[in-house]
């Protein structure tokens, strides 16, 4: 009995976050397609902004996108105008990666969109208190380091 309780514990959690990464996603998609991106471009414009500039490599390793689905992107939002794109100068084959004025402004526009992920989660988070908050983003990131952890350790067998 005790295992069937810790089994529904465990899978309530993993269903919940499967959830709320479902709804996030759906959200995404209504603003990327409003603003004539696909899902791939607008991962990359929300990793880039984060910084100044990154490598294309970089935004790969953390968009976890295929290199040819990566390339696409890059390339649809250097044609739109919305990144800037050049060889990093001790090192021709890679790639640096920038926002553009006209991409910095998309940006602001999705983190403002009304029904946008960025509002709509902003306005779900504030049914919490900070400490609530605070608890639950230590939450997140145990289980986050365990899941790093346990893949190294996959990967390195």
């Amino acid at each position: 009995m005790n295992d069937q309780k810790e089994m529904e514990a465990y899978m309530q959690l993993m269903l919940s976050f499967a959830n709320v990464q479902k709804n996030m996603v759906r959200f995404i998609q209504k603003s990327a397609t409003e603003k004539g991106l696909s899902i791939p471009q607008y991962s990359v414009m929300m990793t880039i902004i984060s910084c100044s500039e990154m490598t294309q490599k970089t935004v790969g390793e953390k968009t976890f996108l295929p290199k040819s689905t990566l390339s696409q992107a890059v390339d649809g939002l250097v044609k739109e105008g919305y990144l800037d794109r050049r060889q990093v100068e001790d090192n021709r084959r890679e790639t640096l990666l920038a926002l553009s004025k006209k991409g910095k402004a998309l940006v602001e526009e999705l983190h403002h969109q009304e029904d946008g992920l960025h509002q709509v989660f902003k306005a779900a988070s504030e049914q919490f208190t900070s400490d609530q908050v605070a608890e639950l983003l230590i939450a997140h990131q145990k289980i986050s380091t365990y899941l790093k952890e346990v893949e190294l350790e996959v990967t390195a067998k």
